[in-house]
């Protein structure tokens, strides 16, 4: 495991890979309020134990990467699509296979339009088609709940972890045990590790940045492979349906009673299929390649 913060302009982005260099390259790219931690440790070697070299980062406004005041986002949508090519070419890769989960998956979908050449194949986990709308919103439950965070104190470590508690148990799997213990331990490390937690608000406001631009999943010219949770509040199977419907030859992988999270259980499922789509190593060697443009 290695950490590199790479540079784009003003911005820091801190990344973490797995595996070998030599390696093709895998790169995750996770959801709102999420720093990378939230691809846990173990999943990310389990990805590199089968030939990936894997690249983690935290997004803007997550962990150790740039974060501006709560309130403040000066920074779109499509400007995370260019912080994560920022990242492939802080570590000289030409391209990668590119995971996205939740709002991870938004800008995975964002970078494979913009970059095609950049995106070997494309996997998007418990996220929602870039240009359909008619899709079933958050469960009730769901909505109940996140509407509280609009009275959480942000600044009150009690009131955050009481809150991302809720939330952790609102979008576990309905097939395996939700362990709190190791939930709130997880939470407390990544609360602790963020150089504002309180940013991670910020992506609440996020705008698309698009301008005259409708970027739409039909569109997409990579290999997609889908996986969705069937029981996930956010996003409802349904939408992980409708992406895999819209993009020709696109696979959809269900993990059953799934939530909206990266449940133990269900790691050796999701990294054999995200392996099996990425293709066998011996088609993937990654072409020598310079970096010459300034991030």
């Amino acid at each position: 495991m290695a950490d590199l913060t790479i540079t784009r302009g003003e911005v820091e982005l801190a990344t973490e890979t797995f595996g070998h260099s030599s390696d093709p390259a895998l790169l995750l790219i996770m959801g709102a309020m999420a720093s990378m931690l939230w691809w846990p440790e173990e999943f990310c070697r389990q990805l590199a134990d089968q030939g990936r070299f894997v690249i983690r980062y935290d997004n803007r406004d997550t962990g150790l990467s740039t974060t501006y005041p709560p309130g403040s986002t000066p920074y779109t949508l499509s400007d995370m699509a260019e912080d994560a090519v920022a990242v492939l070419d802080g570590h000289g890769i030409k391209a990668a296979d590119i995971a996205g989960m939740s709002l991870g998956g938004f800008i995975a979908q964002r970078v494979a339009l913009a970059h095609p050449d950049r995106v070997r194949t494309l996997t998007i986990l418990s996220s929602s088609p870039l240009g359909i709308e008619d899709l079933p919103p958050f469960t009730e439950a769901y909505s109940a709940h996140a509407a509280t965070g609009e009275t959480v104190d942000w600044t009150d470590r009690a009131d955050v972890l009481d809150f991302m508690m809720r939330d952790v148990s609102m979008i576990a799997s309905t097939t395996h045990p939700h362990d709190a213990g190791a939930a709130r331990l997880f939470v407390e490390r990544d609360m602790d590790r963020a150089r504002s937690f309180a940013s991670v608000t910020n992506h609440f406001m996020l705008e698309n940045g698009d301008g005259d631009k409708r970027p739409a999943a039909a569109d997409l010219r990579v290999p997609l492979l889908v996986i969705h949770g069937t029981a996930d509040p956010i996003f409802p199977i349904a939408h992980g349906e409708a992406l895999a419907n819209a993009v020709s030859g696109a696979k959809l992988q269900r993990i059953e009673g799934g939530g909206h999270e990266l449940h133990p259980n269900d790691w050796p499922q999701i990294t054999r299929a995200i392996a099996t789509h990425a293709g066998p190593l011996d088609m993937k060697k990654p072409a020598a390649w310079t970096f010459t443009r300034p991030v």
